[in-house]
């Protein structure tokens, strides 16, 4: 064993003291000047050699000087033992202050590094946390901001494990000025406590996680709720978390770790659900899109005090600028579009779409201005079979199948095309209650295929991506979605030139192509990842909006549909929409919009749909218009 000598032992302090960092050095520097100042000084006062015949402080002050600026002592006389004491100083000095500006100069630029490598603390309360990183986030932050811009201070605290000067960046560039919005990127792991700590998630109103672009996402979600729920420093309170799981295996485990404080949305069975409804019904996903973005109207929930003892069918007809879909009980349940004679009660909340929460105001008139002549009766519809057709195939393909049957009547048909080889076994497991569903293999960019499958004879088209889900896929996002623009191009060519008109529903994965697919005037565009950021952003706001998508998209109760304009009001006829809300009333229904055809494929007017529409504002509506609906069926 060897001998730890006196000089090792030295070398070893003096290595942990070089090791503590800037301000140790800056301290042993102040030390070693103080004690050099005093040393020199002391024999000059001793020896009497000062010329001035100065005291020690007045010597030591002297020499203090010279050694932050070695220039004083150009002047100097007296002896030379003086001159050389005075020397000393100097000399000690340039080591002193060089030594120190090389010390600072470290420390700043180490300081710097550490900032743009993201590791500080967050220094805030009341903000939103978004913990993760995929194509998600830049959605996210830009509908956050929106929803604060009433707000004067606000702030998205992001931690990933991302260079934060790259999520800066792509931020910027992606979702530009946030507004009155301070976005914050941190780079760390959700799932480190230490790292968890710097975004502060125990002051935060909300946490949203997201699940990361790889081939375990929900285990890295479970893991982060864990480690927020489970956190040696936790908060008494319930925390608002916001959390994306994929597989509907992963659910129950998500939900009993994280309890009453995690609302979990399901990405494979929101995409599902949205698809199978806006597959059979042109201008749906533009109407959820308009209700789930920070850019119009969105959902809110307000107690009447004015409402209280008045029925649900009465209270429709209160606001003019706001709509009502539906009420939330004082005892927490949601219920939208319930029984016309619905009392309200004090303590129960109205559900209403409205520009903002502080726009719902009542409007305190009695008569409305309904056109008795202009409603027309409800007829009874016998829903006939329906034919849809399916090209692609990914992990979402037959749960849209099964959502498509809740909806279809008896006797419909769906036919499957695609290449996958374990397809057709996988749809024969399945068993369809309304519907038949066939499969064929082929490529569904070839144009022969297409041609030979008689698309004329299919009401509603959906084409999936065979990217990101799809299983066996070799396919990334831009090359999935490059594959169905080729397909749709095909189908509206095909449709342009037979002369018939067809619904289709297509799946992009990536939100910047869909201006490229507008040009095939498709009916309806599922973004999967921007229809989950905008419903995450929403809920993240409030918490109780998951039980109101949960509801809107489950078959179960009642959905939004859009119905002919003709089954409400005579065609052409000049109303305004107190006379629609009234005619759907007499139905059951809740009318909150309507989609003029005229305006179907123009991107600026939001394709002709319109939700929340001024109650008093005259529309005269074509008989190949719809209105928007709450209803049962």
């Amino acid at each position: 064993m060897k001998t730890i000598s006196f000089r090792d032992r030295l070398r070893y302090r003096f290595d942990n003291m070089m090791a503590r960092g800037p301000i140790a050095l800056i301290g042993w520097l102040f030390v070693a000047s103080i004690a050099l100042i005093a040393i020199i000084s002391s024999l000059v006062v001793a020896w009497g050699i000062d010329p001035d015949g100065r005291g020690f402080l007045d010597v030591a002050w002297a020499g203090l000087m010279r050694t932050l600026d070695a220039g004083t002592m150009g002047g100097d006389d007296g002896s030379w033992p003086f001159l050389f004491a005075m020397l000393a100083v100097t000399m000690g000095g340039i080591f002193v202050v060089s030594t120190l500006i090389g010390v600072l100069t470290t420390g700043i630029e180490g300081k710097l590094d550490e900032l743009r490598k993201g590791r500080s603390f967050v220094a805030e309360q009341n903000h939103t946390v978004i913990l993760g990183w995929s194509s998600q986030v830049f959605t996210l932050v830009s509908e956050i901001s929106a929803a604060n811009e009433n707000q004067s201070r606000s702030c998205i605290a992001i931690l990933a494990e991302k260079d934060a000067v790259e999520m800066q960046d792509e931020i910027r560039s992606k979702v530009g000025q946030t507004r009155r919005t301070r976005v914050v990127c941190r780079t760390g792991s959700p799932i480190d406590l230490s790292d968890l700590e710097i975004v502060n998630p125990h002051a935060a109103r909300s946490i949203v996680i997201l699940a990361p672009e790889n081939d375990d996402p929900d285990a890295y979600v479970i893991k982060t709720i864990l480690a927020i729920v489970n956190n040696p420093k936790r908060h008494r309170e319930p925390y608002h978390i916001v959390a994306v799981i994929r597989d509907h295996k992963n659910l129950e485990v998500a939900k009993m770790i994280g309890r009453d404080e995690v609302q979990i949305v399901l990405a494979s069975d929101v995409i599902a659900r949205v698809t199978a409804q806006t597959c059979r019904q042109s201008g749906l996903s533009v109407t959820y899109t308009e209700l789930m973005d920070f850019g119009g109207d969105e959902i809110y929930f307000k107690e009447e005090a004015a409402l209280t003892g008045r029925a649900f069918g009465q209270a429709l007809f209160a606001y003019e600028s706001s709509a009502l879909m539906g009420l939330r009980f004082k005892d927490g349940r949601i219920q939208l579009n319930p029984p016309m004679d619905t009392m309200i009660v004090s303590g129960d909340k109205i559900i209403a779409i409205s520009e903002d929460d502080d726009t719902i105001h009542l409007s305190g008139k009695t008569d409305y201005g309904i056109d008795e002549s202009a409603i027309v009766e409800a007829d009874e519809r016998i829903a006939a079979p329906e034919r849809t057709i399916v090209l692609g195939w990914n992990q979402r393909a037959l749960a849209i199948l099964r959502e498509l049957d809740s909806y279809v009547s008896l006797g419909s048909e769906a036919l499957v095309v695609a290449e996958g080889e374990g397809t057709q076994s996988v749809i024969a497991s399945e068993s369809f209650r309304n519907m038949k569903v066939s499969f064929r293999q082929g490529d569904t960019t070839d144009r022969r295929l297409l041609d030979d499958l008689a698309i004329q004879t299919y009401e509603h088209i959906i084409v999936l991506s065979m990217g990101e889900w799809a299983s066996g896929s070799t396919f990334d996002p831009q090359q999935a979605d490059a594959r169905t623009l080729i397909t749709l191009l095909h189908l509206r060519d095909i449709a342009n030139k037979q002369g018939f008109p067809f619904s289709i529903t297509s799946e992009m994965l990536d939100i910047r192509n869909r201006e490229l697919a507008e040009v095939t005037r498709a009916d309806d565009f599922i973004v999967s990842d921007k229809m989950l950021s905008l419903m995450l952003s929403q809920i993240s706001e409030n918490k109780e909006l998951a039980a109101v998508f949960q509801d809107l998209f489950d078959p179960e109760g009642s959905e939004i549909y859009l119905k002919p304009a003709t089954d409400y009001v005579q065609p052409g006829r000049a109303v305004n929409f107190y006379t629609v809300m009234e005619a759907a009333r007499r139905r059951g229904e809740v009318a909150i919009g309507y989609r003029l055809q005229s305006e179907a494929y123009d991107p600026a007017k939001s394709y002709g749909v319109s939700v929340n529409p001024a109650k008093s504002k005259m529309v005269t509506l074509a008989k190949e218009d719809r209105i928007i609906v709450l209803a049962e069926d």
